[in-house]
């Protein structure tokens, strides 16, 4: 049985799959279409200011490349073990990356959004705390923030820790209970054991179906989804957010994850609900066109059988009608 009444509806970097992800139009527009909370993924410029983007290159994701005075702030970097070559934000103040607009991340399946180019700023963290606290007051309804700690290991490596910032932040906006409406994802575990000791809003651990922690704190994802690696999770996070084929597989067969989840008292947020085919199972596609609009509604009501406790996903409107639509099987309820 879900341990939430309702599943949360969790819009994936907003409303991403119809908007440039990480812009506040993108968020604004996934509040109305119904979400719960809204996602922002935070890195930290120049001058210690947590903003909204994907990753802390934003080569991909804005417009930093056509602006002939930032040429000379192009490096190459290695950051989790991986080498990235382009612009990055800890190399920008907030004045300068306010001079930056937005841009589309996956133009050739979202050519729509491409036509938003241009528009938009790089949101701060402030930015979304008060959108999502004017639209709660605006609609009657809570509007919380899920924010993911991208790469601490490697913000606190070069200077710029996290942690006690973003606590601080989310503590000046009156949010620092596990009532608050708010979870803070981590790929890493040691990022999140250190929130757990200064912050007693929610922490959820996300996993991905390969590879391990960044920090190296486990060694793989594997490894911590065993019985008791969910139970050490639990020690120190409230939920588990797990790449979805962890939980239903692409043939459809439903893993014991949630039920061991739960087991160990952790609530479980799958990531990424997509509409587009190049993201669905073969067997919910609709057509051979990679951007067409494929089943999502039936994806999503497969986990939503599995018991999940909430969801990410870039569609909050399908996202929103196919929770609606969802009946319980007789005694899930």
């Amino acid at each position: 049985m879900p341990i939430a009444a309702k599943p949360l509806l969790i819009a994936h970097r907003g409303a991403s799959g119809e908007r440039p992800e990480h812009t506040l139009a993108a968020y604004d527009l996934a509040i109305d279409q119904g979400a719960d909370f809204i996602e922002p993924d935070l890195v930290m410029t120049k001058d210690d200011v947590f903003v909204a983007r994907h990753e802390n290159d934003i080569t991909d994701t804005t417009d930093v490349a056509a602006h002939p005075e930032f040429a000379a702030r192009k490096a190459t970097k290695t950051i989790d073990g991986q080498a990235h070559t382009g612009w990055f934000t800890e190399d920008f103040t907030l004045a300068e990356l306010k001079t930056l607009r937005a841009k589309e991340r996956l133009p050739q399946l979202r050519p729509g959004n491409a036509r938003y180019d241009g528009q938009f700023e790089v949101p701060t963290l402030a930015e979304v705390i008060a959108l999502a606290k004017r639209r709660s007051a605006a609609t009657g309804r809570t509007i919380g923030i899920y924010p993911e700690t991208k790469h601490p290991s490697y913000f606190a490596a070069i200077g710029h820790p996290m942690e006690a910032r973003l606590v601080a932040e989310l503590r000046a906006a009156g949010w620092d209970s596990a009532a608050a409406p708010v979870f803070i994802q981590s790929f890493e575990v040691n990022n999140l054991k250190r929130l757990s000791t200064m912050t007693k809003v929610r922490l959820v651990q996300l996993v991905a179906s390969a590879s391990g922690p960044p920090d190296g704190a486990a060694p793989s994802y594997a490894a911590m989804l065993t019985p008791e690696g969910l139970r050490a999770i639990a020690a120190y996070a409230a939920g588990l957010g797990p790449e979805k084929s962890l939980v239903v597989t692409a043939q459809g067969q439903v893993t014991p994850l949630v039920t061991n989840a739960h087991a160990a008292g952790l609530v479980v947020h799958p990531w990424t609900f997509r509409a587009e085919n190049y993201f669905l199972p073969t067997d919910l596609r609709t057509g051979s066109d990679p951007r067409a609009a494929g089943q999502l509604d039936a994806e999503i009501a497969r986990y939503l059988a599995a018991g999940v406790d909430g969801f990410f996903t870039d569609f909050p409107y399908i996202g929103n009608r196919a929770r609606e639509a969802f009946v319980p099987a007789a005694g899930d309820e």
